[in-house]
């Protein structure tokens, strides 16, 4: 079984910095996608920033050159970076493992963690 836990969120101001961590265990984490998605109030829940099991990053159009997304297979961790937060980056983070078994892709979510940017 797949747990994700996360961590790092809180209340931080405007152009400030936060580290989300995402621990994961029941599966071989160097084999696995990882990516962030979060969710901010009244909207759906949106990718900010993921990465393959080969260490290629993608991240969407608002998060470029803010956040960064890194992996540590040795810890079945990864992490999100995000510097100059902006208000408009407050929501719920979740973090999300996604595989491939006997053909068909599967995946797993964490609990969220609460990021909250004040102007």
């Amino acid at each position: 079984q797949v747990q994700l836990v996360e961590s790092g969120g809180g209340l931080v101001q405007a152009g400030g910095s936060l580290r989300l961590s995402c621990a994961a265990s029941g599966i071989i984490f160097r084999s696995i996608d990882m990516a962030w998605y979060r969710q901010a109030p009244g909207k759906q829940r949106e990718l900010a920033a993921s990465i393959t099991s080969f260490g290629t990053t993608n991240y969407a159009d608002s998060v470029k050159g803010r956040f960064t997304i890194s992996r540590d297979n040795a810890k079945n961790t990864v992490y999100l970076q995000m510097n100059g937060l902006k208000p408009e980056d407050t929501g719920v983070y979740y973090c999300n493992a996604a595989w491939t078994l006997f053909q068909v892709r599967r995946d797993a979510w964490g609990q969220g963690t609460q990021v909250t940017v004040s102007s």
